[in-house]
């Protein structure tokens, strides 16, 4: 699963506060028990606990991308992003080296090179954050359908944000108070987009990304589900959904692994060659 945690404050220096921070980020202990990590400036402060799928030994973060010895851009993320081989490649091809075979350092390198718009490259279910020292913004990213969450709660100087409300409420300042909104979509059958039911507290929308900067927060939708008439007889359709099924099929088995059982929609969690075993019963 993954989560992650994180602190804006352009007002502040996070250096001094590691602390909060690691609460912040121990709250996502369980979504991610194979290992955690912790990157801060001065401005900001990332967190991430790790559920290890692909390069179990290279993908560690928060991931950085440096230049003469200083951090330009960091990252931290959630999920799996299926087409991320075919991206690597097209990354090498301009000139892109990697150090690791996680697709994490796939969605890093993209930034670099395509900026906000490698989001609407990735195929696959994600959250995460990227923090680029060189603007000072912070971008909040969730993919097209929401699979996976990311919450993030404005303050006068910034924000904080996580995989989770309880990441958010870790944070001292931060009261867990529900107003009438927030009983309000408590009961509610459909939720309403963005809403919580703390006071003060916003989720990112499915296809939609969230930047943080000094001048404040804007937000822009990269992707929405359209309507369509559909035109096709019933055997183009067979045919068609067909192709469409077998190409989520092969594009959801990990290169490292093609076992059902360490594909990411089975059972266990994908290992690296030469591990592969029957899950237990």
């Amino acid at each position: 699963m993954c989560g992650m945690a994180g602190w804006v404050s352009y007002d502040g220096n996070l250096e001094a506060k590691r602390d909060i921070i690691a609460t912040m980020t121990q709250t996502m202990a369980l979504r991610g028990p194979d290992a955690g990590g912790i990157w801060i400036d001065r401005h900001v402060g990332l967190g991430h606990r790790r559920l290890a799928i692909i390069d179990l030994a290279g993908g560690a973060q928060p991931m950085e991308a440096e230049e003469s010895g200083h951090t330009t851009v960091a990252l931290i993320y959630i999920g799996e992003v299926y087409n991320f081989a075919e991206l690597r490649d097209q990354l090498k091809q301009l000139g892109h080296r990697f150090n690791t075979a996680s697709d994490t350092e796939v969605v890093l390198q993209g930034y670099l090179q395509w900026g906000e718009k490698v989001v609407e490259r990735l195929n696959g279910m994600f959250a995460f954050a990227i923090w680029d020292s060189r603007t000072e913004e912070l971008l909040l990213v969730r993919d097209r359908m929401g699979v996976k969450p990311l919450f993030y709660y404005p303050t006068a100087d910034g924000v904080l944000f996580g995989s989770e409300p309880k990441a958010i409420l870790a944070h001292p300042t931060v009261e867990p108070r529900v107003n009438r909104d927030g009983f309000r979509e408590m009961l509610v059958l459909a939720k309403n987009p963005e809403a919580t039911i703390y006071a003060g507290m916003h989720e990112v929308r499915p296809g939609q990304v969230v930047r943080v900067s000094r001048n404040g927060i804007t937000k822009r939708r990269y992707w929405t589900l359209t309507a369509r008439e559909h035109e096709d007889d019933l055997p183009r359709t067979i045919r068609t959904v067909t192709e469409l099924l077998e190409d989520i099929a092969a594009g959801r088995s990990l290169p490292t692994c093609r076992c059902a059982a360490c594909s990411p929609a089975g059972s266990t969690r994908a290992r690296s060659p030469g591990s592969c075993r029957a899950p237990p019963a």
